[in-house]
């Protein structure tokens, strides 16, 4: 049975707050079941909404769209996932912000940017490791985490288990008036350890294994920052690994992000025992993202035969077409960064870029030979509007974040 386990708070006289705050006080944190040998019990409602976000996630996967480069989507799935992740966190920032501070040095002191491409870069490393022909290790975690909060305000931590009492909610200067706190640093180790023996399992359903696999690493909270995003990261590791979404893993966070008060409500349910409730969240969640995502495809393969059209039909083999198959995942480009996706020369980069501007398929969004940047503003304005459908909650109040930031109570 899960359990609370009594701890004391030092005192501590610089403590904000007023005199309270400074006092040592009691206070519980909670300790959850192992799960590496659990068998989760589905009643007929659960089980059917489950194999019906499978099926959506299958049919993603394995009926793909008629697009000339599957890793554009991929890719543009995975971004979408990564900025509605550090969306969760307070992290807002648009996919053109976020392709814009790729392509160009000028956009490096972005500090959410940079932050949100660590979440990227951590999400790209995550799709990595569960395409490896062995089970996920504790130190894939870490790597994980340490990609992520490397490019962060706040580093410190990078790639270790916390060594302190965290918790969510209150105040960043102690658990008080916490609303959640996670078990006791010296339970992480080990809760971590039975819960990489139960991602190594085969004989769960996947989206199962995904659902209890995220709520009971949340449970565990075994990072002092970002583990939101390491525990998002690795419900793609699952999925992806157990071969449900061996090519495109929907992006769910953004149906998440939409719905916080749900998905909150959901781990909670979790660590209350009631599987069942979350269960619910995330099969609706993960079908959603899941249908969405076939459309985006389709409107992806429609806009690039629109320009082609426009551009005259390129060659199969001209630079021209390369790029129309690139834009997708690349909606900012500089000469220099074409030439490079090309493989060719800055010439031909050149041109093939002048030539699709010429069509309106791209603009030129910077002034000057040195600095020139192009942006496919039909790509960004099709990801915006599939980022918005996706991103309405249920009840049609507006996205907020599930916790408050700051401290050692951010997710």
């Amino acid at each position: 049975m899960p359990r609370f386990e009594t701890r004391r708070w030092a005192p501590d006289p610089t403590a904000m707050g007023g005199r309270r705050n400074r006092q040592a006080f009691a206070y519980k944190a909670f300790v959850p079941d192992e799960i590496a040998s659990v068998e989760p019990e589905l009643s007929s409602k659960v089980a059917g909404l489950l194999s019906e976000a499978e099926r959506a996630v299958q049919t993603l996967n394995l009926d793909p769209p008629n697009l000339a480069n599957l890793e554009v989507l991929a890719r543009r799935l995975l971004r979408a996932e990564s900025v509605a992740s550090s969306w969760i966190e307070g992290l807002r920032i648009s996919q053109r912000r976020l392709a814009r501070a790729e392509a160009l040095e000028e956009e490096a002191s972005d500090v959410t940017a940079r932050s949100v491409l660590g979440n990227v870069a951590a999400m790209e490393q995550a799709v990595q490791l569960a395409d490896l022909n062995r089970d996920l290790r504790l130190n894939d975690l870490l790597k994980i985490h340490k990609t992520l909060m490397t490019s962060t305000e706040r580093p410190e931590g990078a790639g270790s288990l916390r060594v302190e009492q965290n918790w969510l909610g209150g105040t960043p200067y102690n658990p008080l008036a916490a609303e959640f706190i996670p078990p006791p640093p010296e339970l992480v180790a080990p809760l971590m350890a039975d819960l990489l023996r139960f991602v190594a399992r085969t004989d769960l359903q996947a989206s199962v294994q995904a659902a209890v696999a995220h709520a009971q690493f949340e449970t565990i909270h075994p990072f002092g920052d970002g583990n939101g995003r390491v525990g998002r990261a690795l419900i793609q590791i699952v999925l992806r690994r157990r071969g449900l979404a061996p090519c495109f893993v929907p992006p769910m966070s953004l149906v998440l992000a939409a719905n916080s008060a749900r998905y909150v409500g959901g781990l909670v349910a979790f660590r209350e025992g009631r599987l069942a409730d979350w269960l619910t969240v995330f099969a609706t969640s993960l079908g959603a993202a899941a249908r969405k995502s076939v459309e985006l495809a389709a409107e992806l393969t429609r806009l690039q035969q629109a320009w082609r059209e426009r551009c005259g039909q390129p060659r199969r083999d001209s630079s021209a077409e390369a790029l129309i198959q690139l834009l997708p995942a690349h909606p900012v480009l500089t000469v220099e960064a074409a030439a490079t996706l090309l493989k060719r020369s800055k010439q031909a980069a050149n041109e093939a870029l002048g030539a699709l501007e010429a069509a309106g398929v791209v603009k030129q969004t910077s002034i000057g030979q040195r600095n020139r940047a192009f942006e496919a503003v039909e790509m960004v304005r099709l990801v915006d509007a599939f980022e918005r459908e996706l991103a309405i909650p249920e009840d049609g109040s507006s996205p907020r974040r599930p916790a408050p930031a700051g401290g050692r109570h951010r997710r």
